[in-house]
């Protein structure tokens, strides 16, 4: 059921055996969980099933770091998440990104990939992934094109590795039938949490207090609370809740907030292809993302390179990823850029601020720029081809002082804003610099191309090309021992009994891996666990109910009839 809080009547308390603040893909992946675990669940959704301005308005805030976006564009604050603007990129994390590496200070989880590997399985059904196979070889074979084919690498140092594609599915539409249809899930839109309440030991929570941006007002009991706001957001909402605790809830070792991580991407080099081997499509980011060319049995993967263990471990390196990037004619203009917000629309991408009708008159503005990309991106012309580069993601290694805090700025509801501030030190510059040589080795050797790189990064100022890449993790990090983390191994937050949290913020450390498809896997396992804890036919059987402070059941509350069903209708 979808209920519009704007309707609510003031003071309404909810009771619930679970609440879920964050209406994205471990809020929703939970809230699934749940209603088919029979489990009286209440969620709370910040925006609607669109995006508006002044919903998208709460998520800004100060940049203190390196520059970083991390709101318009990066973030979608209604229905759905952060899924309405992922590109849909899957792949579970390495065997030895959950290992403590001795060269990575503050490295490693609780637990191996073994721990997470058939919630990792079940993800393929929730993300609409193909089978579950990352195997090179196997993917080469079934898609079967000459064009579509494994370069072969000599040295031993590097391997070639394969990513999914997600549709990508928008957790907000392809689920809102289901929870529409659920008797055990409501989901309250236009919600916002401006507080968690705990008791005097801050031990136990015993409600969250929610607002709506018109002022209305009402609360949430429940058994047990669950964050899944996001790698920002859960820390922003712990930070805020001080009125039992000065410096935050969970933050008595001053992590809430620390060891923030995203993805640092760049590019680097020119690659000069030896005659007849250009434009693998297998490798290229601009052949192979979401290509139907480049898939098999419905299921479109790109692949990308990455040095093997052995390797990081005698160089001390961090975990990496790159592969080749085409420069197609036109590139960077207003026209190609205009051309690619239209394709992102029909991709139903959030895109903040975009319109249709600026866009066509841009591209009817740059006509040579806008068809040449458009062309070239269609039928992959080798004369419009203008350049081919490198690109790479590294992991970000665990930093204290990469931080998200709150800031003297306050926003409509009087929270205070985020100050983000990410840093990046000399070993990921380092880790650039030998991935990016290592495949310029390969390649050489392989007699695939030659590759002239750009200079080494690292000992110098971090250049304006590096980009993040919006994967806004490590906040409320995961650790058995309360000193080093915020959350134990069960995603519960140390010292308060019925606080969990979701997400990638509470990753230790990151890999070179998409996140989405390990934050949808940790959800799976955190609600499995969330089940056990409540006893679910204790809790079905005394599950609560809507109420107003005189226990009023829902079918009497004045929001049913005229209220739910616009709501209903948008589904």
């Amino acid at each position: 059921m979808f209920i519009d809080t704007r309707n609510v009547e003031q003071n309404t308390v909810i009771e619930a055996a679970v609440c879920i603040v964050g209406g994205g893909v471990a809020g929703i992946t939970l809230a699934l969980e749940m209603a088919r675990a029979g489990v009286d669940t209440c969620m709370l959704e910040s925006g609607g099933f669109g995006p508006d301005d002044e919903t998208r308005d709460l998520y800004r805030g100060e940049n203190a770091g390196l520059p970083y976006s991390f709101a318009d564009g990066s973030r979608s604050r209604y229905f759905g998440g952060s899924s309405n603007c992922w590109g849909g990129w899957c792949r579970p994390l390495d065997p030895w990104d959950f290992e403590k590496r001795d060269w990575i200070p503050h490295s490693g989880w609780p637990f191996g990939l073994d721990e997470l590997a058939p919630y990792y399985a079940r993800t393929h059904e929730l993300l609409k992934l193909g089978p579950q196979n990352f195997d090179p070889a196997y993917w080469e074979r079934e898609i079967g094109r000459h064009d579509v084919r494994r370069i072969p690498l000599a040295t031993g140092d590097m391997r070639d590795t394969v990513a999914q594609f997600s549709p990508p599915v928008r957790f907000g539409k392809l689920y809102r039938d289901e929870l529409s249809r659920s008797s055990r899930v409501r989901v309250f839109l236009y919600a916002n949490v401006l507080n968690i309440d705990a008791d005097a030991q801050a031990s136990s929570i015993s409600r969250v207090q929610v607002a709506t941006l018109g002022g209305r007002r009402m609360s949430v009991v429940s058994k047990i609370f669950v964050l899944a706001t996001g790698g920002i957001e859960n820390a922003r909402l712990l930070l805020a809740s001080n009125n039992v605790q000065a410096a935050g809830l969970g933050n008595g070792n001053d992590l809430v907030g620390r060891f923030f991580m995203d993805h640092p991407r760049m590019m680097s080099g020119t690659v000069r292809f030896r005659p007849g081997l250009a434009r693998n499509k297998l490798y290229d980011i601009k052949y192979h993302y979401q290509n139907a060319a480049v898939s098999a049995h419905g299921t479109k993967i790109s692949s990308q390179f990455a040095p093997k263990q052995e390797l990081m471990e005698r160089e001390k390196l961090l975990n990496s990823r790159v592969w080749l990037y085409s420069r197609f004619y036109g590139e960077g203009s207003k026209g190609s850029e205009a051309l690619i917000r239209c394709k992102e629309a029909l991709l139903s991408k959030d895109q903040p601020g975009r319109s249709l009708k600026a866009d066509l008159i841009t591209m009817a503005s740059h006509p040579l720029d806008t068809v040449g990309y458009g062309l070239t991106r269609l039928y992959q012309w080798p004369a419009l081809i203008t350049g081919v580069t490198l690109q790479a993601i590294v992991e970000a290694e665990p930093n204290r002082d990469s931080r998200v805090t709150l800031c003297n700025q306050r926003d409509q509801l009087g929270m205070p804003r985020v100050k983000v501030e990410w840093r990046l030190g000399a070993q990921v510059q380092r880790t650039f610099d030998r991935t990016f040589a290592l495949l310029a080795q390969e390649l050489q050797m392989a007699g695939i191309a030659d590759v002239e790189l750009d200079a080494p990064l690292e000992g110098r100022p971090w250049p304006a090309k590096l980009e993040g890449t919006w994967h806004h993790m490590g906040t409320t990090r995961m650790h058995d021992s309360p000193r080093e983390g915020v959350v134990d191994r069960d995603c519960k937050v140390h010292g308060i009994g019925n606080l969990y949290v979701a997400g990638s913020s509470v990753f230790p450390t990151v890999g070179a891996n998409f996140p989405t498809i390990t934050i949808a896997a940790l959800s799976l396992r955190l609600a499995g666990h969330l089940v056990r804890q409540l006893d679910t036919p204790d809790v079905v059987a005394n599950s609560g109910m809507m109420t107003m402070p005189t226990q009023v059941k829902i079918d009497t509350l004045p929001i049913a009839a005229s209220s739910l069903t616009p709501l209903m209708k948008e589904q």
